[in-house]
């Protein structure tokens, strides 16, 4: 159970550290100094690098949240356990679309230089990686204010 907890709150830190740096950081700087060009390129290959590692982040996150949860007694774990469930599975249905629609569609607008579709695309992720940043916070305090009231 303790391996399950470890690799459960690395895919956390990593997904909502990882999206907490690349919306309160990265993307004020680059939308401050680099052109349409240079800041859709750099967003596709950040993008690149950093997918691979949240689709690592929600295996682990799904198998490890699923395998404590059977452990606190499945539908009769505590309320903070199912609202966790729920976000989470919010939030990888919300970055499955964000992979397979807008980045997508980031990634061939770069390829064509087609800056203005880029844009558009860039936008939509921005929206929706806002909404999962907003929503991974939440989970987090939901968590740990259940577990203080428990």
């Amino acid at each position: 159970m303790q391996f399950s907890y470890l690799l459960h709150i690395l895919g956390v830190v990593v997904w909502v550290g990882g999206m907490f740096f690349a919306y309160m950081a990265l993307r004020p700087v680059a939308g401050s100094v680099l052109e349409p060009p240079q800041r859709l390129t750099l967003w596709a290959g950040v993008f690149g690098k950093f997918f691979p590692w949240v689709w690592v982040s929600v295996a682990l996150i799904l198998l490890t949240g699923l395998h404590m949860l059977v452990a606190f007694g499945g539908a009769s774990a505590p309320y903070y356990a199912l609202a966790m469930l729920v976000l989470g599975a919010l939030m990888m249905l919300i970055f499955a679309h964000v992979f397979f629609a807008p980045y997508k569609k980031l990634k061939r607008a770069v390829g064509e230089q087609d800056w203005k579709a880029g844009g558009a695309a860039l936008g939509q992720i921005r929206k929706l990686i806002g909404i999962n940043l907003s929503l991974g916070l939440l989970t987090i305090t939901v968590v740990f204010v259940g577990r203080a009231l428990l």
